[in-house]
């Protein structure tokens, strides 16, 4: 798949937007954590990174606060 795109002024720096569908072609969305290189010094390779840890953290608090305020999220909902 190949795509042209501009660079669009963001204030003293450049933006490059990637279209909601190129991003669900990939598997990310605007909280995947990229890192940027330059293997050969003239393109970009974005490259998601993957912190198990941090989900597996954000999970187990999750599931904490589930259960120990279901009957009031419940009502909320």
């Amino acid at each position: 798949m190949s795509v042209t795109k501009k660079l669009t002024k963001h204030g003293n720096s450049f933006s490059l937007i990637i279209d909601k569908v190129i991003l669900e072609l990939i598997g990310m969305d605007s909280d995947t954590l990229l890192e940027i290189t330059s293997p050969d010094g003239r393109s970009l390779l974005l490259t998601p990174i993957e912190d198990h840890d941090h989900t597996k953290k954000f999970e187990k608090s999750l599931d904490k606060i589930n259960k120990k305020h279901a009957k009031t999220l419940k009502k909320l909902a």
